[in-house]
């Protein structure tokens, strides 16, 4: 008798986050090795969800150092530590950090419209556009509230790049991410990354690799034993 590989549990996961976040980038790199880790175990359905740590921001946006030391009351040093402490835990994951680019902080909504339509223009490219607009801005610091830039990072990432100019030059998805927003913040996420696994277990921040494959583990567990058990 020829025995079949188990099936692997299928896991939503709602990864909220912005584009400004460094512990988001930090996560989210985790958050796939720890995939890697569970291959054949877990199968994961990501969706990316906005949050805007500085809506209030213009259209020139801030530089990045004074911002951080007026926001969280630093000094200049201690920036400067924490964004080495930032770039060290990165490189350990493969994901570059150039805070000598990164010189200032942007409105990210726009980039969370396109976010938003990507999702829906097929498999991956969501994903794709995320990992892009990480990279543009933390490794490349380029300005990701500008349209002609993300236009061009949304070709670069396999989209169209008339559909994105088309959606960034309209209000279009303006009202759907503002209600995502408001969603999340009314059910309590007031920090990012918060990764919410199936819609009830919430894992917050850039935790380690083995946090997140620990919790994949333990839940795909929890999932295939509620389905055992109950009926079908």
């Amino acid at each position: 008798m020829t025995e079949h590989a188990p099936t692997p549990t299928r896991l939503r996961i709602d990864f909220v986050s912005d584009v400004m976040c460094p512990w988001c980038a930090i996560g989210l790199a985790a958050l796939e090795q720890a995939l890697d880790r569970t291959r054949g175990e877990v199968e994961a359905e990501i969706h990316f969800q906005p949050f805007e740590l500085n809506p209030q921001l213009g259209l020139r946006g801030d530089d990045a150092v004074a911002h951080l030391q007026q926001k969280y009351g630093m000094s200049a040093d201690q920036v400067a530590a924490n964004q080495e402490a930032i770039r060290q835990r990165g490189a350990a994951l493969g994901f570059t950090f150039d805070m000598q680019r990164r010189r200032r902080i942007h409105n990210t909504f726009d980039a969370h419209r396109l976010l938003h339509w990507a999702e829906g223009e097929g498999e991956g490219r969501q994903r794709a556009l995320k990992h892009a607009l990480l990279r543009a801005y933390f490794t490349e610091g380029r300005d990701v509230s500008d349209h002609a830039t993300l236009v061009d990072i949304a070709a670069g990432a396999g989209l169209s790049a008339d559909g994105a100019r088309a959606v960034l030059a309209s209000g279009t998805h303006a009202d759907e991410v503002r209600a995502i927003e408001q969603f999340f913040l009314q059910h309590g996420i007031q920090g990012v990354p918060a990764v919410i696994i199936d819609r009830k277990h919430l894992i917050s921040g850039g935790q380690p690799v083995e946090v997140f494959e620990q919790a994949l583990r333990r839940i795909a567990a929890a999932t295939d034993g509620a389905a055992d058990a109950g009926p079908r």
